[in-house]
């Protein structure tokens, strides 16, 4: 018997080995420099003041176990969105969700297709499970319906379309995802991701309840951990057809989201005021950070979301995006590198404080105007 057939220790399942793991942004600077965190895409908001009231009144239960169906969060965001709690699922933030699709629907052999520039997430959970990950190109740093329909095969089960994109910050219209969905064989499930839906201006953007409603090959993810102020909690959610939450039911964990969780995300999606204040913030700034940046020498990828995408001078380590980071970082400014995702001179920030914006304003025109 051979080595392989009889290993001298355990072995991973195919394709676990060839993950890079997530790196999260960073969130550290040097001891006495004031830390503005923009590396993470969190709100400056904060969560709504009625969900950490409702998070402070879960101490009272700790010892009870949650509720495993997570009703009353159900509830809250089906009052919100106009959906039946039927076709709701929460998860331990959406990557929770996200993994429990490739877990269920994908297995040795199959494809999943992504974006070249999409969530990184999505690249590791079909490799986890064995599948195998195709990237579609993407034009001018958007999601490309034609380069994805271009690369589905007989062994395709998933495609996963984050939109808007992150960290690109762009998006497709809603045309264009019902066009995807239409040239996609029945039985191919269309993931949509939209996690940043909240923050979007646009005529032309649905996050994909209709197309999901209308479907039996359609699911759209979202989260409470941007504009809902509730990262540290992960909270996520997802509409879906009936069989589709079905079968994720059957074997996602029995408590996978805590009491605490539920309750204050249940009253973070009512409190509809500090959702559109946050979402008015944003809309401020964004154009506000775009300009001011592109008029110093910087290019800056159109966003919808909470974030940019800022590039900088190709050919002049001096002013690479490397070099940027650790400028900014010294003064406490700490943005998120993309090199992982394809974009080497590039630096994602997220909209933030309006003291941290005009920090990295000033401070990026401080860089750029050096010898």
């Amino acid at each position: 018997m051979s080595a392989r057939e009889n290993p001298s220790r355990p072995v991973p399942n195919p394709g676990v080995m060839e993950i890079a793991a997530y790196v999260p942004g960073k969130s550290k600077v040097k001891p006495g420099v004031k830390l503005h965190k923009l590396s993470s895409n969190e709100t400056p908001f904060g969560p709504s003041p009625a969900a950490i009231e409702a998070y402070r009144a879960g101490a009272e239960t700790l010892e009870f176990y949650p509720d495993g169906s997570a009703t009353e969060l159900r509830k809250a965001i089906a009052e919100t969105h106009g959906l039946n709690p039927d076709n709701l699922i929460c998860g331990n933030g959406s990557d929770e969700l996200l993994g429990l699709l490739a877990h269920v629907y994908l297995k040795p052999g199959d494809e999943a297709i992504f974006t070249e520039h999409g969530f990184l997430v999505y690249k590791i959970q079909i490799l986890a499970n064995g599948a195998t990950p195709v990237v579609a190109p993407e034009t001018d740093l958007r999601s490309d319906v034609d380069a994805i329909l271009d690369r589905v095969t007989e062994r395709t089960k998933i495609v996963f379309l984050a939109n808007p994109n992150n960290p690109t910050g762009t998006y497709i219209s809603d045309a264009e995802v019902k066009r995807l969905q239409a040239g996609l064989p029945k039985h191919v499930l269309l993931v949509l991701d939209a996690a940043y839906a909240e923050y979007v201006r646009r005529n032309d953007y649905s996050a994909g309840v209709e197309l999901v409603s209308d479907n039996e090959n359609v699911v759209m993810t979202r989260t409470f951990s941007k504009i809902h102020g509730l990262a540290a909690l992960r909270i996520g959610w997802m509409y879906g057809p009936a069989h589709i939450i079905d079968a994720l039911n059957r074997v996602r964990g029995p408590f996978n989201l805590n009491s605490a969780a539920i309750a204050a995300g249940a009253a973070a999606i009512r409190d509809r005021a500090h959702v559109d204040e946050a979402a008015h913030f944003n809309d401020t700034w964004l154009p506000v950070l775009t300009g001011a940046l592109t008029d110093i020498g910087l290019t800056v990828t159109p966003s919808v979301g909470n974030f940019i995408l800022i590039h900088f001078p190709d050919g002049n380590p001096e002013k690479s995006a490397a070099a940027a980071d650790a400028f900014l970082t010294e003064r406490g400014y700490v943005l998120r590198a993309v090199g992982a995702y394809g974009l080497p001179n590039a630096l994602r920030m997220t909209v933030g404080s309006a003291e941290a914006n005009e920090g990295v304003i000033e401070a990026l025109k401080d860089f750029m105007g050096r010898a």
